[in-house]
């Protein structure tokens, strides 16, 4: 998979594969530059005791340390781990866990529980000055690097991926990017996030084009001007980003600018029309989840028709379930992809049964709801189940109501997502009390147990939560509360 991603190394090594960009300037990693970090990474971490096949879990910053550890890591045949930054202590506790890493590689800015074999990130900048290790080549098929998802039983799942994953990704140049080695894409994104792993670093890399990633810490309403400046063709963001870009914007000047590319959540029709109708380019969307790469999407060859997600890209095979199997062109079922897939997952981790569940016949049901048109193009109608989107990332409601379950006088918890204005969702936890609860006092009760991007930014005291013959949580009910309160 590393040997794939930087085989241009070889033929470009003077050609800029990275700029990291500040207000007037930016750090440039060459081709051969980052070619000779990566492998000397995977020596250090050779000699520092790991041997091929352990895990790795990262725990880094938003620098430039993590893609060269990572792709150290799989260089030297080691299973990286890339987590968010915004996990904490507890949250990596149970992920140490349930890996059994050969170790932690550490920022000790980042939140991390104990671990016997700790790599700082001084010592993995120091192991650039290593020679560099062999690539370790063997069957594409075993386990290259793990992710993390939110599990549907609030319990998040290790979900392993094989080397062959690299080459699924390719389908998305043509299918998705419109990339060619000329282009400079721009991720908005930060560098620990898969977004900004995949789409952002690694597949302009393997097709020798050069990466561009705003600095830790820029302004959102930097990114126009870092965009003109650094001469972007192609700019990739989930879409809260593009939302925040555009607040108080009508046009926006970013004359090497092709298009743009949105993932991570659903892209709604108003946000694409002022995207537009800010830079005279069009939005191209795409689907995927951590299980699978992005397969269903729309590009400049093949655009979105009204409001689609766009059209299998070509070399995926793509279906609409229903409880019998395929459904008929135009009717309504869950978005399945075939198990044989190159991008498809190996399985969850230490959960075959779990990883069972998700198979029928020769599907990978992926618990989205969809609808085919005749013309192969597909419209997103929700979820099958109670998965809510944070950002891009995916959140078990059951895991934020564990969180929350045990704060004093607190009687009943309920947490899904809400609309708050069109395009615009945010979670939000319905409880009952036998008074309105502080919600300062609540946010801070969760912060050493959730994510940030986890917490609820609304909380709503109700009498009592809706509730079956049962008395269990009806949870789709909970959006008209929200809806129907006073304001």
């Amino acid at each position: 998979m590393a040997a794939h991603v930087l085989a241009h190394a070889g033929d470009m090594p003077d050609k800029v594969a990275l700029s990291v960009l500040h207000d007037g300037t930016s750090d440039d990693w060459p081709f051969g530059d980052l070619e000779r970090a990566v492998r000397a990474t995977g020596t250090g971490l050779l000699r520092a005791g790991l041997t091929p096949g352990q895990i790795v879990l990262m725990r880094l910053g938003n620098t430039v340390d993590f893609p060269i550890a990572y792709l150290g890591a799989i260089a030297a045949g080691l299973v990286p781990v890339p987590t968010s930054s915004q996990l904490t202590r507890a949250e990596t506790a149970v992920m140490i866990a349930d890996l059994s890493p050969g170790a932690v590689l550490h920022d000790p800015a980042v939140a991390c529980a104990a671990h016997p074999r700790i790599i700082n990130v001084a010592d993995l900048r120091a192991m650039r000055a290593l020679p560099p290790c062999d690539w370790h080549m063997g069957d594409p098929d075993r386990m290259g690097y793990i992710v993390y998802t939110s599990g549907t039983s609030g319990k998040p799942r290790a979900v392993a991926h094989a080397h062959r994953a690299i080459w699924a990704r390719r389908m998305m140049v043509k299918g998705w990017y419109d990339l060619g080695p000329e282009d400079r894409l721009c991720h908005a994104g930060a560098f620990n996030w898969t977004y900004t792993l995949g789409t952002g670093l690694m597949d302009p890399w393997a097709i020798g084009a050069t990466a561009l990633i705003p600095a830790p810490g820029s302004d959102i309403a930097a990114l126009p001007a870092l965009l003109a400046r650094h001469k972007a063709t192609i700019f990739a963001a989930a879409p809260g980003v593009y939302r925040k870009m555009l607040q108080g914007v009508t046009r926006m000047d970013a004359p090497s600018l092709r298009h743009g590319l949105s993932a991570g959540e659903k892209l709604s029709r108003p946000l694409h029309d002022a995207w537009r109708a800010a830079t005279g380019t069009d939005l191209y969307e795409a689907y995927g989840m951590s299980e699978c790469s992005t397969f269903i999407s729309s590009s400049p060859a093949h655009p979105a028709h009204a409001d689609a997600l766009g059209q299998p890209q070509q070399g995926r095979r793509v279906a609409i379930l229903g409880p019998d199997g395929p459904v008929e062109m135009g009717a309504e079922g869950t978005i399945a992809i075939a198990r044989d897939d190159p991008g498809l997952m190996l399985g969850y981790l230490g959960a075959p049964d779990e990883t069972a569940a998700r198979m029928m016949g020769d599907w990978f049901v992926t618990g989205d709801r969809g609808v085919m048109a005749p013309n192969g193009q597909i419209t997103y109608q929700g979820r099958d189940d109670d998965m809510m989107n944070a950002g891009g990332y995916r959140v078990s409601p059951l895991e934020v109501e564990a969180a929350l379950a045990h704060f004093p006088t607190l009687t009943q918890i309920g947490v899904t997502q809400v609309e708050v204005k069109p395009g615009v969702r945010i979670i939000a936890a319905f409880y009952t009390a036998p008074a309105p609860l502080d919600e300062a006092a609540l946010d801070a009760y969760v912060n050493d147990k959730l994510a940030r991007y986890k917490h609820p930014r609304a909380y709503i005291h109700l009498p009592s939560l809706p509730s079956g013959a049962n008395g269990k949580l009806q949870r789709r009910a909970l959006p008209g509360l929200f809806k129907a309160r006073p304001k």
